[in-house]
């Protein structure tokens, strides 16, 4: 019996398309030998041609199938130990320690960000379709409750201090204050510009790019107002963002570039070559590490934030071209990246389309 990667349903294998079913289980039986849970090993044709992993040891292990569709923002739920993904109507989830896929976790609406709250069931899900943040059960991905936000909620982040869900609003460059308890918007703070990528201190700071400005924005969540920009010489809209180890941030540039600043005074620390057009920047706390996927170079850029490389950029793993986003399971260190082929845009100036049957989730293991 598997799960339908369309309607989340157990059913007889048999009924499945062969083609479908074959692709499901090579993902399945493949991470599954990765993680020990099954006695046959990777074949070496699996692994033919691929180059040799660098010093971070990372590289390209398995790729789980999954719907079609676009997506965005990934996230790991480390109580649950599950990757999610924001996948256009729907998160698909992913068990780590089995390689379980479930397609249609939850629904949602031109999905953003999902992300799991701590300390409860529940998971919030950013919908730019019906402008809604969104609380999922954990358990059984039914929508428990649905709050309005300012037009266009996208990335997201929890703040363990104040308890609150911060919701960016891209275009309507609005921070939306979400008390998960009430389930309901508390409050709004106008940036302005474009707004992507946030992170906490966990002292009471949030830091947001703005992509319009090509700065990183400081906001006092006391206060609820911007108290700083640190702007970021040739840097090109702005997009992940990441706080990291010894008060830094780590912002990652869509020209191919990195900037880590102090995250005290902006005051630039180290700026460095990284693949172009990433869109996330994802902190590993154990091994000391903030890692960058850059969907045109189609690579991870590993950096170095501990030790006698701190600020550099170690290892650039070969990834697959579109992998923009991810997420990074901290226990294992293992590494889940989106990704699909891309058919050039139906007109000039439209985002390029997704090829049907090609959409999975790299992982990436030691």
């Amino acid at each position: 019996m598997l799960k339908s990667p369309n309607h989340g349903q157990l059913f007889p294998l048999s009924r499945m398309g062969a083609l479908r079913a074959g692709r499901w289980l090579a993902g399945i039986t493949t991470l599954a030998a990765i993680l020990g849970l099954a006695s046959l090993a990777l074949g070496e044709s699996a692994l033919a041609g691929a180059p040799a992993p660098g010093p971070s040891g990372l590289h390209v292990v398995a790729k789980l199938p999954g719907p079609d569709g676009g997506w965005d923002y990934a996230s790991f739920d480390p109580a649950r130990r599950r990757v999610y993904v924001a996948h256009g109507t729907e998160v698909t989830a992913i068990e780590a320690d089995t390689g379980e896929v479930t397609a249609n976790f939850a629904p949602g609406d031109h999905l953003h960000a999902v992300l799991a709250i701590p300390g409860t069931d529940l998971i919030a899900t950013t919908n730019s379709g019906d402008a809604t943040v969104k609380f999922v059960d954990a358990k059984t991905g039914h929508i428990q409750a649905s709050a309005p936000t300012t037009p266009d909620p996208d990335s997201a982040v929890f703040d363990p201090g104040s308890g609150l869900l911060l919701v960016m609003g891209g275009d309507s460059a609005t921070v939306n204050l979400v008390d998960v308890r009430q389930a309901k918007v508390v409050g709004a703070i106008v940036v302005g510009g474009a707004l992507e990528s946030p992170a906490v201190d966990g002292k009471g700071r949030l830091f947001v790019n703005n992509e319009a400005r090509a700065e990183i924005d400081v906001i006092d969540l006391a206060t609820r107002k911007v108290v700083g920009a640190y702007p970021m010489a040739g840097c090109e809209k702005p997009s992940g963002l990441a706080y990291v180890e010894g008060e830094r941030l780590v912002s990652a540039c869509r020209n191919g570039l990195a900037k880590i600043l102090d995250a005290a005074s902006g005051k630039e620390i180290a700026s460095l070559p990284i693949g172009r057009r990433p869109d996330a920047v994802l902190y590993d706390p154990a091994r000391s590490l903030a890692m960058v996927p850059s969907a045109e170079s189609g690579t991870l850029s590993v950096i170095a934030l501990a030790g006698p490389h701190d600020n550099q950029v170690t290892d650039v793993v070969p990834t697959e071209a579109g992998a923009r986003t991810g997420a990074v399971d901290v226990k294992t260190g293992r590494v889940y990246l989106p990704v699909a082929k891309l058919a050039p845009p139906a007109s000039p100036g439209r985002r390029p389309t997704p090829v049907p049957g090609t959409f999975g989730v790299l992982v990436l293991d030691r």
